[in-house]
């Protein structure tokens, strides 16, 4: 139940203080006869369903509730081979964890709007901003890593530039709107030497998390060509001769979540990834004006039973003077 006042509490609370100070206390006066206690409880029931009728009391109508309705969710992605690194709750594809975070956050976040950014040896927008979840989840279905055979290493930071033109967009566009990312990866860096920093502004990102994966043992990788298929084979290390393995870089991983101002969480199959949200203010951006008039429109209101109750108080006064009147008259008329 939530109330929406006709006037500041506490000033109803003066108003009621005081009319049932004077029902209840008035001075004798000679030849005038004195209220009936019974009537000064009724007036008395009078003043304080007209105060709780004042307050509004009311429950929430049947309107779908968006609990992030005004926030820019973006997912950045990592499809580089070692994102099918076979190690996610023992043999599974890490990217079958990326997967169910995604849609696991994006129902924790209904409303947002989301997009989803993948970098391997350049980094796309897979998906611009959108409140349609169908679209999100067919892009989340269809993610897939890079072609192994055209693979030639990928740094951790390579969404930077465009991560960071997309958070200015959307600041310069909605800057009512929160911004929060989710950084989906394992931090192994196939470049050649340290990757560059994210150097994305203070205050562009506002919530989000670093999410890893992987395993320190590591998983294999099956090859991928034009697509992801179900090949036997495996990426060789041509080092060694052997199938490669990745392994998950948590150091690395927590660098980036510094960098981005963002918590690091390391992600194991069969945890819950809410807790990714936990920062995320949906006190602040939970909302939107729009959303908020909905609701108070769909509101059930409970003050008029209240008023009703009023009516019927005042209707017996009614009765109680008319009887009054008709046997005052009586007694003249037999004078």
């Amino acid at each position: 139940m939530t109330l929406l006042p006709i006037a500041p509490p506490w000033l109803l609370g003066v108003l009621a203080v005081t009319i049932l100070a004077a029902v209840w206390w008035h001075p004798s006066v000679t030849g005038v006869p004195g209220r009936s206690r019974a009537a000064n409880w009724r007036l008395s029931a009078v003043v304080v369903l007209l105060g709780v009728a004042a307050l509004r009391p009311g429950v929430p109508g049947d309107e779908a509730e968006a609990t992030a309705a005004n926030l820019n969710v973006y997912f950045v992605v990592d499809t580089t081979s070692s994102i099918i690194a076979e190690d996610w709750g023992g043999e599974a594809p890490r990217i079958v964890g990326v997967r169910g975070d995604i849609a696991d956050l994006a129902l924790a976040l209904s409303g947002a709007r989301f997009s989803i950014v993948t970098f391997d040896q350049e980094a796309r927008v897979r998906l611009p901003l959108t409140t349609d979840t169908t679209a999100l989840d067919a892009a989340v279905a269809t993610l897939l890593p890079e072609a192994s055979e055209y693979s030639q290493g990928s740094s951790v930071t390579e969404a930077n530039e465009r991560l960071t033109r997309l958070l200015e967009q959307s600041r310069e566009r909605h800057p009512e709107r929160g911004r929060v990312v989710f950084y989906l990866g394992d931090g192994e860096q196939t470049a050649a030497g340290e990757p560059p920093p994210f150097t994305i502004p203070a205050g562009l990102i506002q919530g989000g998390a670093v999410l890893g994966y992987g395993s320190s043992d590591g998983g294999r990788m099956k090859s991928t060509r034009a697509r992801y298929d179900v090949s036997p084979s495996y990426i060789q290390d041509p080092t060694t001769g052997r199938d490669a393995v990745s392994v998950i870089d948590e150091d690395r991983l927590e660098q980036l979540a510094q960098q981005l101002g963002v918590p690091y969480l390391h992600r194991v199959a069969g945890e819950s990834v809410l807790p990714a949200v936990d920062a995320v203010d949906l006190a602040r951006y939970g909302s939107t004006e729009e959303l908020e008039r909905q609701r108070i429109s769909t509101r059930r209101e409970l003050y008029w039973p209240l008023l009703i109750g009023v009516v019927g108080v005042a209707l017996w006064e009614l009765g109680a003077g008319v009887a009054s009147l008709l046997q005052t008259r009586g007694r003249k008329r037999a004078t």
